[in-house]
């Protein structure tokens, strides 16, 4: 597959603290590239040495076949929203854009109002920035990422401070701009709305990447469950199994969740029936993105706890076998 972005090992250090430790994603030619992690996570931190703005510690990134480096002209290839949106107060909306354009070497006339009204700002092109509400400026900084049509897009939580309205534009917005074949990395904490335009995922925890998976890969991953409460837990199981379910768990509550077959949820209620079992309560649960992050991290905190406890072990045995040697 053609990577349009690709990063190997990158870490970045400030003092004594990793903001990336070894972070390798890969970006293929026409994704929307969903990075996903809490605040500190280390998202903006990548997307600013991909965006050219930071320097990497160590480590490099290829971006459309060219190393951090010897990027030169294609830098102008790529549009950027990382934190704030870098407007400038005492110009307009439209001459904020035209400034742009002119240090791009874009002379079409008519972008800047294009783009101003793509993203709902045309009402208040000649209005001054430093007017313009926090949403507002958030447009503004779309519409200047999006100037001079870049084939790759780099977006920091773009809906932050959003209205529905406004988000549902916004996804619009990519999901149009993906079908004329811009590529896109994008962070967002409102994880819902990123699993509605993502087409692959990266999962960044403290730094360090936990995962990468596609779309499809996700799904696959993100299991749908039934939630059953019965009358009879133990009878129940055997009446389960006889109908053809393997892969349940009984929890501690007493209510069994079932992992495959999902939609035989009115197979299990007759066959309960049939045995004179009650069913109490019986749903399907779908796992959510967020559900799958959470549980991602869980497991990568009790590993590096883990981890920990280990080596603290480790350094009292090997202190014990230093005391008994200078005997």
């Amino acid at each position: 597959m053609n990577y349009i972005l690709e990063t190997e090992n990158l870490c970045k250090v400030y003092g004594k603290k990793k903001a990336l430790d070894n972070v390798s994603i890969h970006v293929g030619e026409g994704d929307v590239y969903g990075l996903i992690g809490k605040n500190g996570a280390g998202k903006t931190t990548l997307m600013k040495i991909v965006g050219g703005l930071s320097n990497a510690t160590s480590g490099t990134y290829t971006f459309m076949g060219r190393k951090a480096g010897e990027i030169g002209d294609v830098i102008t290839n790529r549009g950027l929203l990382i934190e704030d949106p870098g407007v400038l107060e005492n110009e307009t909306g439209y001459e904020n854009l035209v400034i742009k354009e002119i240090s791009l070497g874009i002379k079409d006339k008519n972008e800047a109002m294009h783009l101003l009204e793509m993203v709902g700002l045309k009402d208040a092109a000649r209005t001054h920035v430093k007017k313009y509400s926090f949403g507002m400026r958030q447009r503004l900084g779309l519409a200047l990422a999006f100037v001079g049509n870049p084939g790759f897009v780099i977006l920091d939580e773009p809906i932050n401070g959003f209205d529905p309205q406004g988000i549902n534009s916004v996804r619009e917005l990519i999901k149009e701009k993906r079908r004329n074949g811009t590529t896109f990395l994008i962070s967002s904490h409102i994880l819902g709305e990123l699993s509605k335009i993502a087409t692959k995922y990266g999962f960044i925890n403290e730094g360090k990447l936990l995962e990468e998976s596609t779309e499809q890969e996700l799904i696959e991953k993100c299991k749908s469950r039934i939630e059953l409460v019965a009358e009879d837990t133990p009878k129940a199981v055997t009446i389960l199994e006889a109908i053809g379910f393997r892969d349940y768990k009984v929890m501690e509550n007493g209510m069994i969740n079932i992992y495959e077959q999902v939609e035989r949820t009115g197979d299990i209620t007759n066959a309960l029936a049939k045995e004179g079992i009650a069913t109490i309560e019986i749903v399907r649960r779908y796992e959510e993105l967020e559900d799958y992050y959470m549980k991602l991290v869980g497991e990568n905190e009790a590993n590096n706890q883990a981890a920990m406890l280990s080596n603290e072990n480790s350094g009292i045995v090997n202190a014990g076998d230093r005391r008994t040697e200078s005997k």
